[in-house]
């Protein structure tokens, strides 16, 4: 399991001061006014207690955080967006290097490129470039940061036509453990630049990332639609025959939640479980409208709100339901199949969820995500039609235990579907094997020996972790 363990407990005054001195940022300490807010991250499950925090200004203070934590021996968080599921966005007792603060981003509309600094979240990104009317896959809940979630591969309404993320990444500045700025690019470093496209943050921290861009928008075609939770079975059903013989352009999932407070949803539904299918194609409207229609044709839906839809609408059209403080808890997994013992557990576990918050997801995968050579990048596999995500979420404390014990039990439970391998940004924190499953021996190999390149000393281990080989 990823340690939190403290190596060296005490920092000497002089060293804060003169730290602080060589900062264009803010440093932030227990008993500063900004202490409390500054050490809150996303995931309310994780309340830790940072010894210095740090709010970078640019490069210069990633740099010099680094340095410092090196020479003090500190146990580094790196923050971003803040929504680290396993909580690695922060720590107890060590230095959070905070890049939220920087967030310029410059966009070409001629090469179809942007340049962006790592503490903007999606939100931020799709305003820039939604202004040229393009886009790069990003994340479905639009306050994430794009720093993780690039690293990490990044999966998002887009990737079926343009590819994962990390497909979409050109170049990036890292930020290694011996302080150096490095680029990562085809040209410049390209192992390192096969390493971060799926390899997380276990190599450096990322200042910087140049990304391919796509004509998409400002409208596109897509939204949800919604149906009772009785007709999960049948969904799902219908759902693994007709998602892998789908036009690239689509990107579905399937969730099998409980109805939320909307305004878009009957009051009678509140509170009761459905399923919710919602969609985004990027392409032609007119072809995306008959594409779309076998899945608004299953039977009476509860609400059906398919049709042109603002693409950075779409994208932040989960937000409300996912917002800060609430505790979140992540189980997931590759699909071997979307078999009749899947279906029939996930359907059982549906409904007998614990908390009204928590949810189970089915990702489609394939299209441009698969033809991506496994090699290409140190992203995961590739090769199956579906990943399963079930997501334990509860308002408060109250009831989390319950929930993350229903998303271990299903888990458990629907293990012989699945191919063994995960995600790593949907991971919890469960140790080297886990990770080491997740990206396949050969892939987990070659991320170690550039593991032992850049950061000998694991200094950066708050992460799905790769250590390294000594």
């Amino acid at each position: 399991m990823a340690t939190q363990e403290l190596i060296h407990t005490t920092i000497a005054e002089g060293s804060i001061a003169e730290l602080a001195e060589t900062l264009r940022g803010q440093l932030i300490r227990p008993g500063d006014a900004d202490y409390e807010q500054a050490r809150t991250i996303w995931n309310g499950a994780h309340d830790r207690h940072p010894a210095l925090i740090v709010r970078c200004a640019g490069v210069a203070d990633v740099v010099r955080c680094v340095e410092f934590a090196r020479s003090e021996q500190l146990l580094v968080a790196v923050r971003g967006g803040s929504h680290s599921i396993p909580g690695f966005s922060t720590c107890d007792g060590g230095i959070v290097i905070d890049v939220s603060e920087m967030k310029g981003v410059r966009v070409d509309p001629r090469a179809r490129t942007a340049t962006a600094q790592t503490g903007l979240t999606w939100s931020e990104f799709d305003h820039e470039t939604q202004a040229f009317g393009l886009a790069t896959t990003g994340g479905l809940v639009s306050s994430t940061g794009i720093a993780g979630f690039t690293l990490g591969g990044g999966i998002g309404w887009l990737m079926r036509k343009h590819g994962l993320t990390c497909d979409n990444l050109i170049g990036a500045d890292i930020v290694t453990a011996d302080g150096r700025l490095v680029r990562a690019s085809a040209e410049e470093n390209p192992e390192l630049f096969w390493g971060i496209r799926g390899g997380g943050g276990n190599f450096g921290i990322a200042t910087s990332f140049d990304y391919e861009l796509h004509p998409v928008g400002p409208t596109a075609l897509g939204g949800p639609v919604f149906y009772p939770g009785e007709m999960a079975e049948e969904v799902l059903r219908f759902y693994r025959e007709w998602a892998p013989t789908a036009p690239e352009e689509l990107t579905t999932l399937v969730s099998l939640a409980t109805a939320p407070p909307a305004p878009f949803i009957p009051e009678e539904w509140h509170g009761k479980r459905i399923v919710v299918f919602p969609a985004l194609w990027a392409g032609d409207a007119e072809a995306g409208a008959r594409a779309v229609q076998p899945m608004r044709e299953l039977g009476e839906p509860v609400a059906d709100l398919v049709g042109p839809i603002p693409y950075v609408a779409m994208q932040s059209l989960l937000d409300p339901l996912w917002g800060a403080g609430a505790h979140n808890y992540f189980k997931a997994g590759w699909m071997r199949a979307l078999d009749d013992h899947a279906i029939e557990t996930l359907v059982r576990f549906h409904e007998n969820v614990s908390s009204p918050k928590s949810e189970i997801h089915i990702h489609q995968m394939g299209g441009a995500v698969a033809r991506v050579p496994a090699d290409a990048t140190a992203f995961g596999d590739r090769s199956g039609d579906f990943l399963m995500n079930i997501i334990a979420s509860t308002f408060t404390a109250e009831g989390f235990a319950e929930a993350v014990q229903w998303a271990q039990d299903l888990h458990t439970t629907i293990e012989p579907s699945l191919s063994g391998g995960s995600y790593v940004n949907f991971l919890p924190a469960e140790g080297e094997e886990r990770v080491r499953t997740s990206y396949g021996e050969e892939t987990f190999a070659r991320l170690q020996a550039l593991k032992d390149e850049y950061d000998p000393s694991n200094l950066f281990r708050l992460n799905q972790n790769v250590p390294p080989s000594a």
